[in-house]
């Protein structure tokens, strides 16, 4: 079973856990993707009325053709559960999001919502956070003065770019700085630290968040509770 394999089983696993009325939030990211067009295809058999929130403009774009109706997070009292991604879980249940470049609507929607639940393949399992490069959202100004200072702090910094070399922006129009770690000892006080850096818009750390994992496996899905 391959990974697109894998990362499908467990969107069509999550979406059982979808019932008629509920206002769900849509995580961003290629396993989430299955997770919405396996959505649309349960709302449409089951004639469900069903509210989507959003993370992303690519997930906006691909929940309105799937047939979700929509809301922005301000437009709903409550979020029943959102389903998403993760880049990495460690084995304590903490993660690193915004391989989407989505951390900030992503973690909004997420703080919002009376569940989280993460969807991923198990090559996301980790034993310590780290290894996957720990993005950072930055505004635009002063972010080459952020950058220097992530130098000197020896994150071993990185601007994303896009295919074509430009400095990739968010959907908020701000930049991304990956902060190539290897290990976060402590993700707790690093959070507390990159949200105190004056331009620091978010960072990719997701902690003490997700209630429910589903883990792809070539046995099946696997169902972690995580608190």
């Amino acid at each position: 079973m391959n990974q697109d394999q894998l990362k499908q089983q467990v969107g069509n696993k999550a979406v059982d856990l979808i019932h008629d009325q509920m206002i769900v939030g849509l995580g961003t990211g290629s396993t989430v993707k299955y997770l919405v067009e396996a959505l649309g295809e349960k709302i449409k058999h089951e004639n469900l009325t069903i509210t989507g929130v959003v993370t992303s403009k690519a997930t906006a774009a691909l929940a309105q053709k799937c047939g979700i109706s929509l809301k922005t997070v301000d437009q709903v009292d409550h979020i029943d559960l959102t389903i998403d991604g993760a880049d990495e879980i460690s084995s304590d249940y903490q993660g690193i999001k915004g391989g989407g470049a989505a951390l900030l609507f992503e973690k909004i929607v997420a703080t919002n919502s009376q569940k989280n639940i993460w969807i991923v393949d198990q090559s996301k399992l980790v034993d310590k956070l780290g290894k996957f490069p720990l993005p950072v959202e930055v505004i635009p100004y002063g972010s080459q003065k952020i950058f220097e200072r992530f130098v000197k702090e020896d994150y071993q910094p990185t601007f994303r770019l896009t295919s074509t070399g430009q400095k990739k922006k968010t959907d908020s129009g701000n930049y991304i700085i990956d902060l190539h770690l290897q290990q976060i000892k402590h993700p707790h006080q690093l959070a507390l630290k990159l949200k105190r850096q004056v331009g620091v818009v978010e960072q990719g750390l997701f902690l003490d968040l997700v209630n429910m994992i589903i883990v792809g496996t070539v046995d099946g899905p696997k169902i972690i509770q995580a608190r």
